[in-house]
C-alpha cells in the first residue's frame, strides 16, 4: 500500500486531516513530507498499525492521545489519556501572564504542564511553580518542563495544600469547571479525558470557589488572579471574585467572543 491508498482507506471514516495527522505519526513524517511523495510506500507493519488507530479514532479516541502530541502556544506537549488535551482558548492565560511579567507565577492544577512550561518558555526570568494533585499528570508536566528546557517547579497537591506561608506575584488556573451532569460529558474528546479533570460539583463551580477564596493568603499586595471557566461562569466568577475582596475584575473573551477568563487584584 502507499500512501495516497492508505488515506483513500482512511477517508471512509474520518475527515482527511485526521487521517493524515495519524499516517505522519506512523511514519514519522511531517506533514509537508506526507503531502510531497503520495506515492510513498507503507509497510505491512505500519499500514497495520495505521488501521488499528483508525479503527481506535472512529470509535471517539482523540488525535492527540493517539499520538500522544498536541500543539499549544506554539509548542508540542506530549499528553497521555492522564491529563487534559490542552486548548487553546486557555492560551489565554499565557498571554495575560506575558502582559503581567510577573516576577513569582503559580499556575494552579497543571495537568501536561502546558501553561506552566508555556509562561517559563516565554518569560525566562519568572519563576514558576506549579502544582497538581495527580502523580500521574506530574510525571507528563515535568517531561515537557525538560522537553523544553524549562525551569518549573513541580508540587504535588491539592490546589494550594503544598504552598503554606507562601505568596506569588501572579496565580494561574485552568481548574474543573463543567457540571457533573453536563451533557457534553457524554460528547467527543472529553468522553476520554481524566474525569477529576473536568469536573467540579453540581454547577461546575467547587474548584473556583476553593481557588478564589483561597487565592488572596497566596498572593503579594496587588498580585493577581487569572482563571479560565465556563462559557456562562462569568457572572459566577465576577460575583466569587468581589466577594473575596478581589479588586479591579476583569473579563476576557477568547477567539469565539465567549468570556472565557476572569482575575482580580488583590489589593
Amino acid at each position: 500500500m502507499n500512501v495516497a491508498a492508505a488515506l483513500q482507506e482512511a477517508r471512509a471514516g474520518m475527515p482527511l486531516r485526521e487521517a493524515r495527522l495519524l499516517l505522519c505519526h506512523v511514519l514519522g513524517l511531517s506533514p509537508a513530507a506526507l503531502e510531497a511523495h503520495p506515492e510513498g510506500k507503507v509497510s505491512p507493519a505500519d499500514t497495520a498499525t495505521f488501521r488499528a488507530l483508525v479503527a481506535r479514532r472512529a470509535a471517539g479516541e482523540p488525535i492527540a492521545y493517539l499520538t500522544g502530541h498536541r500543539e499549544f502556544y506554539g509548542l508540542d506537549f506530549h499528553v497521555t489519556p492522564d491529563v487534559l488535551i490542552p486548548r487553546e482558548e486557555t492560551e489565554l492565560l499565557v498571554g495575560l501572564a506575558l502582559e503581567a511579567k510577573a516576577a513569582r507565577i503559580l499556575e494552579l492544577g497543571t495537568g501536561s504542564g502546558c501553561l506552566a512550561v508555556a509562561v517559563a518558555k516565554h518569560l525566562p526570568p519568572a519563576e514558576v511553580t506549579a502544582v497538581d494533585v495527580s502523580a500521574a499528570a506530574l510525571i507528563v508536566a515535568r517531561e515537557n518542563a525538560v522537553r523544553h528546557g524549562v525551569k518549573v517547579r513541580f508540587l504535588q497537591g491539592d490546589w494550594f495544600a503544598p504552598l503554606a506561608g507562601e505568596r506569588f506575584d501572579l496565580i494561574l488556573a485552568n481548574p474543573p469547571y463543567v457540571a457533573e451532569a453536563d451533557p457534553h460529558l457524554a460528547q467527543g474528546d472529553v468522553r476520554f479525558e481524566p474525569r477529576e479533570a473536568l469536573c467540579a460539583g453540581p454547577d461546575g463551580l467547587d474548584d473556583i470557589r476553593r481557588i478564589v477564596a483561597q487565592a488572596p493568603a497566596h498572593l503579594v499586595a496587588d498580585g493577581r488572579l487569572w482563571f479560565e471557566h465556563g462559557y456562562d461562569q462569568a457572572p459566577a466568577a465576577a460575583e466569587l471574585l468581589a466577594a473575596a475582596g478581589f479588586a479591579d475584575i476583569v473579563q476576557r473573551r477568547d477567539l469565539a467572543g465567549i468570556l472565557r477568563v476572569s482575575g482580580g487584584r488583590r489589593p
